[in-house]
């Protein structure tokens, strides 16, 4: 599945909450230095649909507020990629 994410990173409190478009606002508290800002979004999308974290991948955006996310969820152990 592949999701529009929009980031606010050095958030006083992480969260994740819908937005009308159907994409996802992701605050984080990590500051978007060094890739720290990317490694909390993926950690929060992961814990957010039960997934690994290798299972989240940045596609598009990763110095970039708005990100284009894919995340993959396995049925019955095998990896399944929906779009």
């Amino acid at each position: 599945m592949r999701i529009r994410v929009k980031v606010i990173p050095k958030a006083k409190k992480s969260g994740i909450e819908p937005l009308p478009d159907g994409g996802l606002r992701v605050r984080v508290v990590a500051p978007a230095e060094g890739g720290r800002a990317n490694t909390a979004v993926i950690e929060a999308l992961a814990e957010h649909f039960g997934v690994p974290r290798r299972s989240v991948t940045i596609l598009q955006g990763a110095t970039h507020r708005t990100k284009l996310v894919e995340i993959i969820r396995s049925h019955e152990g095998n990896p399944v990629r929906t779009h």
